[in-house]
């Protein structure tokens, strides 16, 4: 995939963890109601994998 699109593959694979946000998370992006600290760097740090433990560390309490 990283070679189809031209990425390295280091980058690929941070990218596709973003498939593991919770889909609150991902709502409440494209909606464009985010917490202004829910940036896209902020995205591409380490998150944890469980939805309920995402809605704390995104602010979503």
């Amino acid at each position: 995939m990283a070679a189809a699109e031209r990425i390295e593959r280091g980058y690929l694979g941070t990218l596709l963890r973003l498939t593991l946000l919770a889909p609150e998370v991902v709502q409440l992006l494209l909606d464009g109601w985010a917490p202004a600290e829910l940036t896209l760097p902020r995205l591409l740090e380490s998150f944890p994998a469980s939805w309920a433990e995402q809605r704390p560390l995104f602010g979503l309490s």
